[in-house]
């Protein structure tokens, strides 16, 4: 790290095709106690093979003797560099309680019933979803940012493992009803990745449905079946060997293996084929450079659901890092579609 001329910080990386993608990330380092919000290209030098970026903040630790780090898409490692009023609360559920971050929107005349719910991503926290709350404040949202069973700081499930969102989801419905609780008349659910997929299961499945309002769904895991399967061709494995591990994480003869307290039902998980079963407005953001999730599963839900689904594509990025990638135009695209009744269905590439 260096200062130029003008004393801004600057920060030299070896040029990969994540270091020099356009928009905004941030580095871990420190063995993940230092934190630094990383801007734009400044200059290259192909000859030595680095590019030198702007360094917009540093959250933690000393940049300046970092040998190495961890590149993400986690801008906000927590919610004070956002600059906006929120406090801690906790959120019953099955085993515990739950913490979340709730935020008071900064423009709202009188009290806002219109809340966002903010769900992270498979393995995540919650400072992952951090990303949509500047946009739900503007729009005068009340903001809960909430974490599911087995993250760090929320209580773990009986048998400790990810289920995928078949048992998470009730943890967030447990956000719900808070909310409602709270005076919230309609919920925006933003969900990231598996966050996606719990939206999906409140929609169509949560007792309190009929106060989603909205969905807006990043880099969507519409269909766990096929994502499982695609992850595993990807890595070079036998497509049969990637049937035979659905088989087991379905097999109620097989926890002895998986470990799970109840088998995965794949059918609850797709929501290709119930994509019948939603009623409400949806935002669905990916890009067909996602190796994590396919493109063409966001692709198939909206061409299922033209006169409910929307789909905004970026250019190519990195799992989960539309946002990342052009920060100004996913809040402009956002708070435009929020703002406005359901639009055209047609693509809209940013």
């Amino acid at each position: 790290m260096f200062h130029d001329a003008d004393e801004t910080l600057m920060v030299e990386l070896p040029a990969t095709a994540r270091t020099t993608a356009p928009g905004r990330y941030s580095i871990w380092f420190s063995s993940g106690t230092g934190h630094a919000c990383i801007g734009e290209i400044v200059s290259s030098d192909d000859a030595a093979g680095t590019v030198t970026r702007l360094v917009e903040r540093v959250d933690s630790g000393d940049l300046k003797t970092a040998t190495a780090g961890i590149w993400s898409g986690y801008v906000y490692p927590t919610p004070h560099p956002l600059g906006l009023p929120y406090s801690d609360v906790e959120i019953p559920v099955e085993n515990g309680m739950a913490p979340a971050w709730k935020f008071t929107p900064t423009q709202a005349s009188g009290g806002s019933t219109t809340w966002a719910i903010h769900i992270h991503g498979l393995g995540g926290s919650k400072a992952g979803a951090l990303r949509g709350v500047p946009v739900a404040d503007r729009l005068g949202y009340t903001s809960l940012v909430v974490s599911l069973r087995n993250d760090r700081d929320a209580p773990a499930s009986a048998d400790g493992r990810y289920h995928l969102g078949q048992s998470e989801w009730h943890d967030v419905e447990a956000a719900v009803k808070y909310v409602v609780g709270q005076g919230a008349r309609q919920i925006v659910l933003f969900g990231w990745s598996l966050g996606a997929s719990i939206a999906l299961q409140l929609a169509a499945t949560s007792e309190f449905r009929h106060h989603i309002s909205r969905l807006v769904l990043n880099a969507p895991v519409i269909d766990w079946r096929s994502t499982l399967v695609a992850n595993a061709v990807s890595s070079k494995l036998p497509r049969q060997v990637a049937g035979l591990g659905l088989k087991i994480l379905g097999s109620s003869g097989t926890r002895w293996i998986t470990g799970l307290d109840a088998p995965l039902s794949f059918h609850t998980l797709d929501f290709l084929a119930r994509a019948d079963e939603l009623s409400v407005p949806i935002l669905v953001i990916h890009n067909d450079g996602d190796r994590s999730t396919p493109f063409a599963i966001s692709r198939e839900f909206v061409t299922r659901r033209p006169e409910l689904a929307t789909l905004l594509t970026f250019a190519s990025a990195e799992h989960t890092q539309e946002w990342n990638s052009d920060p100004d135009g996913w809040d402009a695209a956002v708070e435009n579609w929020l703002r406005n009744d359901p639009p055209s269905s047609a693509p809209v590439s940013l």
